[in-house]
């Protein structure tokens, strides 16, 4: 893993911590993912499914997905990441759950 995967690695065991202490949200299977495969590639899983992931219903629900995984992967300091399909799988997922991008 280069330094951006590490980075990215341990932004997105950030949001589990994040979601585990403001939202008691445990999202047990996710951080095991994240464990198992690594970041992005856990990331890369999540964001292919079709659908939504439990997960991310619960953020919606919280009015945080700016916890969310497709977030984290549009933020641009991890562009070169992931694809430009990629990144247009998480803009339409946020857009059509009304998140407001910055």
């Amino acid at each position: 893993m280069n330094s951006l995967e590490n980075r990215f690695h341990e932004e997105m065991n950030n949001i589990y911590i994040t979601a585990k202490k403001e939202l008691n949200y445990n999202a047990s299977r996710f951080i095991q993912l994240v464990a198992r495969e690594g970041g992005r590639k856990a990331a890369k899983q999540l964001i292919s499914k079709s659908g939504n992931t439990y997960g991310f219903e619960v953020l919606w629900e919280n009015k945080r997905l700016d916890l969310s995984v497709e977030a984290l992967v549009l933020n641009p300091e991890f562009h070169e990441l992931f694809t430009e399909e990629e990144r247009a799988i998480c803009r339409n997922r946020l857009k059509e759950f009304g998140f407001k991008f910055d």
